[in-house]
């Protein structure tokens, strides 16, 4: 070898770069693995590294080689030195890790300046959402996602989101956001502009928020509303779970506004058919109905007959017997039947007979007028046998005063 030749390969090997983990290095794609991996000369060093398909982007893809080339030239970092030979070995290179530092750098010069970043919710786990912030992971605790108690996180799965940076650490890759603070102003708008807009008597759909024992909160696109439990059915509601589900969409009426508490009262069983409508149709005057004892008075028995329906069978109808009281004969709870007097839909009154059912015993029919009108006609029927009035909902309280 030369003099000349001999300066010339000392003059390339001491040009050669030392390569260290955590350098940023050129590189140039020597071949293309499937969808596995990609092999890459590390310029200047006289090396190669190899870069996993797991390392190649930030954003996962389907086939994240396909969109290099034999003879492209890269960026990577050197991760890790895998091999000991004497040529320096192989390198674990990545692409991703330099586009998050990158994003990093982004995330916080931004979180410097208070300002806000949009992230895509990747999925829920206990405590929070993970999410993605331009290919670096970051988490919204559950405390942090909303200005209310959400049950279920799985309702953000894919959701994009407005957030606010609360905490960056590169070095621990840790990324702490928050959505609260963003969703407490969109909701004051949102809710500013339904309070200036809503009226009683209106009819707008909602979704179930959270349910409580006393009612379920419906959330109106910015403010919630409650439906007490009470207006939820006209059927009896034990508890709103056995009714609603949460996120399901109702239809509500607005029965108050309270502007300057927040509060909207609303219906769902207002938008329902009324118990109480066609009743001329359902019970007709003869009519004979199953029910159900709900509750006993001194003056008679209230019958529920259609849910939400109850009639009632005043003493006198009870039994073709004299009886002291109710309590004698039924019990609450207690199944009958009742044959329909009279309806009087306005009032919502019904009034209702156990006995019309029963044959009078003989000394009674011996005391019948004899004409061609039914045993069991109310045509000449004194009032209380008709109805119920005032007197027979007060009783004896209506004769005490007058004594007086």
């Amino acid at each position: 070898m030369s003099e000349n030749e001999n300066k010339q390969l000392l003059d390339a090997l001491d040009n050669i770069k030392e390569v260290s983990v955590g350098d940023v290095v050129n590189g140039e794609i020597l071949a293309v693995d499937n969808d596995k991996q990609l092999m890459v000369g590390i310029e200047g060093a006289g090396v190669e590294g190899v870069i996993p398909r797991k390392e190649i982007s930030a954003v996962p893809e389907d086939n994240a080689t396909a969109k290099y080339s034999v003879g492209d030239e890269v960026k990577v970092v050197v991760v890790s030195k895998i091999g000991d030979d004497k040529e320096g070995g192989s390198y674990l290179l990545s692409i991703r890790r330099l586009e998050a530092l990158k994003i990093w750098d982004e995330i916080k010069a931004k979180a410097d300046k208070d300002e806000t970043i949009n992230v895509k919710v990747i999925r829920p786990v206990k405590g929070g959402l993970v999410v993605n912030a331009d290919g670096v992971r970051g988490f919204i605790p559950a405390s942090m996602i909303t200005d209310h108690f959400v049950n279920d996180l799985n309702q953000y799965k894919g959701a994009e989101l407005e957030v606010k940076i609360i905490e960056v650490l590169p070095e621990d890759n840790r990324l702490i956001l928050s959505h609260r603070a963003i969703a407490e102003k969109d909701r004051k708008a949102a809710r500013e502009e339904i309070m200036g807009n809503l009226n009683v008597g209106d009819v707008v759909e909602g979704k179930v928020a959270r349910l409580t024992n006393f009612g379920a909160f419906i959330d109106l696109g910015g403010i919630d509303g409650l439906v007490h439990v009470s207006e939820i059915s006209y059927d009896h509601v034990s508890k709103p779970g056995d009714i609603l589900k949460v996120g399901e969409e109702v239809k509500v009426k607005v029965l108050s506004i309270e502007s300057d508490r927040d509060r909207i009262s609303l219906s769902i069983k207002q938008l329902q058919p009324g118990p109480w409508d066609d009743i001329e149709e359902k019970a007709a005057v003869g009519t004979v109905l199953d029910g159900t004892v709900k509750r006993l008075v001194d003056f008679g028995a209230f019958v529920e007959v259609f849910p939400g329906v109850e009639g009632l069978v005043h003493i006198s109808q009870i039994s073709h017997k004299h009886i002291d009281k109710p309590s004698d004969i039924l019990k609450s709870g207690q199944s009958i039947q009742v044959k329909v007097l009279s309806v009087d839909p306005d009032e919502h009154r019904l009034a209702l007979s156990i006995k019309a059912l029963e044959e009078a015993p003989k000394e009674e029919n011996k005391k019948a007028p004899k004409n061609n009108v039914d045993d069991n006609s109310t045509v000449n029927a004194p009032e209380e046998e008709n109805g119920f009035t005032l007197g027979d909902i007060l009783g004896k309280k209506i004769d005490d005063n007058s004594e007086e």
